[in-house]
């Protein structure tokens, strides 16, 4: 008997779609016509490549009406929104424009008798495992650049989100990318693992949590494969005293509640300067209140459920754990959907909040977000250091001089100042400490989906 894997909607757990998961000689041959189809393709010149991955994103975009309730029922996200497809256009076309530049030649100054250069070379067969909350948006960051630079990709997707791998593939198909060059898989944890330990694999990406980077490290020790690993995170953000309080609170209610506050970079920490702590507060829950729970197939839900009732679960237990510490929660909404057990979660705010609260300190991804009173800039900077984690932080002032040189103090990948929970394709997707190693987008992603080949020659 095929062993299958199921998608129990969090709509109403029902289950949404089924899937055989691949066998060990589905997964052996995908191997053999990844490693065909990239050799053909590394003949294929960089504006060729560039026409068909443009195809291939367009592919992708004409079937956004398609997309967009299959996320509602897949991961809960409110059609309102209308998928990923914005992101997904500005992160691809980017990438694919900057390709040529990213993979030219580097040429060196001249010296007498000799021509030198570095070129970029493709590793290889490059393995995507890509997540739930944004199952196109964190898949691009490495499919696209992964093909332009003259890879073969892999990619598992996971099996909450299985529909989007298939989306993926049938863009690659549309678009007349050749056979093998890109697959969409869905092997189980353990075939997945022996794959990364085969050394047919050279490089992976996975977005994820902190427990599942350390499993693919551990599978992949010893293959010399490169890894791409964004985990967890604890993203915070400090208003100054200077802060646009407008700008402020609308873009951190934002950061904290949208995708039900299941977001890589979601903010889950907000540290407020003394002087506007009360404004600032009082604003942002009358803000907050407008970010009301419901059923994601209809078009007036702005806040959908989690996608599985146990990840709620686990934000109900860390805001309990913080009122029994002496937090004040403030929007309390009351909801029937909203109980134990269901996925469905009511946004929260928490003040009285401190760092020995887990709510402060460990990743929560979901609705909940704890507001700490800080005295100046250095201790806003010392408790936003205080976590395991570093994505992104961000700093809310008129002072961009002030936010650039607190930043560089700051433990994380990516400063912001006046915005939050966004990915600029023009810089490098990075994260420090237990967050993980690697980068996407960028020239730096090209550099890490590559190898760099030296040219010495000497003219005799």
């Amino acid at each position: 008997m095929t062993d299958t894997v199921k998608i129990i909607s969090p709509i109403d757990g029902s289950v949404y779609a089924e899937r055989p998961l691949a066998s060990a000689t589905e997964i052996d041959s995908a191997v053999v016509r990844a490693k065909a189809a990239r050799r053909a393709w590394g003949e294929v010149t960089i504006p060729e490549r560039q026409k068909i991955l443009s195809h291939f994103v367009d592919a992708l975009l004409l079937m956004n009406d398609e997309i967009v309730p299959e996320l509602a029922w897949q991961m809960g996200r409110p059609i309102r929104f209308g998928g990923e497809k914005r992101g997904v256009e500005e992160r691809s076309r980017y990438m694919i424009a900057l390709a040529a530049e990213a993979l030219a030649p580097s040429i060196k100054p001249e010296k007498d008798g000799f021509t030198r250069y570095i070129t970029r070379e493709p590793l290889g067969t490059v393995m995507v495992i890509a997540p739930w909350n944004y199952p196109f948006l964190t898949a691009v960051n490495s499919i696209v650049p992964g093909l332009m630079a003259g890879n073969a990709v892999m990619l598992k997707h996971a099996s909450q989100t299985l529909l989007a791998g298939e989306r993926f593939a049938m863009a690659a198909e549309s678009a007349g990318l050749p056979a093998g060059l890109f697959q969409n898989l869905v092997p189980g944890h353990a075939d997945t693992e022996k794959l990364i330990a085969s050394g047919a694999i050279d490089h992976i990406n996975f977005t994820g949590s902190v427990e599942g980077g350390r499993r693919i490290e551990k599978a992949a020790a010893g293959t010399f494969a490169t890894l791409g690993l964004e985990l967890g995170g604890k993203d915070p953000a400090y208003v100054r005293a200077d802060a646009n309080l407008d700008n402020a609170v609308e873009n951190l209610v934002d950061g904290s509640f949208f995708n039900s506050g299941q977001s890589c970079c979601g903010v889950e920490r907000i540290y407020v300067h003394e002087t506007v702590y009360d404004t600032f507060v009082t604003r942002f829950i009358e803000n907050a209140k407008g970010w009301t729970l419901g059923n994601p197939l209809d078009s007036n839900t702005i806040v959908g459920p989690m996608a599985r009732g146990n990840f709620a679960d686990h934000v109900r237990q860390q805001t309990e754990e913080a009122l029994r510490g002496g937090a004040t929660r403030h929007l309390n909404t009351r909801h029937d959907l909203d109980k134990p057990g269901s996925p469905y979660l009511a946004p929260e705010v928490l003040t009285n909040v401190n760092h020995q609260m887990s709510v402060m300190r460990e990743e929560s991804f979901g609705p909940v977000v704890g507001i700490m009173k800080v005295a100046d800039d250095a201790e806003a900077v010392t408790l936003m250091n205080d976590s395991p984690y570093g994505l992104t932080a961000s700093i809310w002032t008129e002072d961009l001089d002030t936010a650039a040189k607190l930043g560089a103090s700051i433990e994380t990948g990516t400063v912001f100042a006046n915005r939050c929970d966004y990915l600029d394709p023009a810089l490098v997707w990075t994260g420090v400490k237990d967050t993980g190693k690697g980068g996407a987008l960028s020239e730096i992603g090209y550099a890490n989906l590559t190898q760099p080949k030296s040219y010495h020659l000497k003219r005799v």
